[in-house]
């Protein structure tokens, strides 16, 4: 058993560096989409707090998601601004706060609270500050439009022991090119999910982007 939300996180991380990133998707559809996510591989799902639905929608999706599904699933919200945010996820036995930046103060209330802190950054200071607040991981964002040549120059600066996973216009194409530049793993947001893709589509599309995975870990050619 972990003892940890970073344990619990590690452990993920271990097992599959990918998190799916479900931004719009509605409490109705939410339990349709995680099974097929889980039935691929994936053990982290994110709902962003800025999906653009009615407010509570996102909030009731990762609800919805905590009960269904197994533990050894992480769930969380992503887009965490605020420090009633934090206070609301924790109430719900999440295990994932999120953010697109970095802010210490939430930061550390996501540690205080008990939570998996996985925190955006572009910057080397913002990448720092992070980990000096206690952050588990680090999200480099918007990682396409940085490129592998940014990551390859501020990665030389980090903790080696800190996860960093390439969210923002990552898909299959570019997996392998981060690899190389011994990128961590990887979120996938609407190139994974968008509001009315039906769940096998989704699932079709998770088991590709584990399987491409796993294929770069194995060091193995397409």
């Amino acid at each position: 058993m972990n003892d940890t939300p970073g344990d619990a996180l590690a452990q993920a991380l271990r097992e599959l560096p990918l998190v799916a990133i479900l931004r719009g998707i509605t409490p109705d559809e939410v339990e349709a989409i995680a099974d097929v996510l889980i039935a691929a591989g994936f053990r982290m799902i994110e709902v962003p707090l800025n999906s653009p639905s009615p407010s509570p929608s996102p909030w009731d999706s990762i609800e919805r998601l905590r009960r269904h599904c197994p533990a050894e699933v992480l769930i969380g919200a992503g887009t965490v601004l605020q420090p009633e945010d934090v206070t609301r996820l924790a109430g719900l036995d999440a295990e994932l706060l999120i953010t697109p930046n970095t802010d210490p103060a939430i930061v550390g209330a996501g540690v205080n609270a008990g939570l998996a802190t996985m925190i955006g950054c572009m910057t080397p200071t913002e990448a720092l500050a992070a980990a000096k607040a206690g952050a588990c991981a680090l999200k480099l964002f918007p990682a396409a439009r940085l490129g592998t040549g940014y990551w390859r120059d501020i990665r030389t600066v980090l903790p080696p022991a800190l996860p960093v996973l390439a969210v923002g216009g990552v898909n299959r194409d570019n997996m392998a090119e981060w690899h190389a530049a011994g990128i961590g793993g990887f979120g996938f947001g609407s190139n994974l999910y968008q509001p009315g893709r039906s769940a096998a589509k989704v699932g079709a599309i998770a088991g590709e982007l584990v399987n491409e995975w796993r294929r770069l870990e194995s060091g193995t050619g397409r």
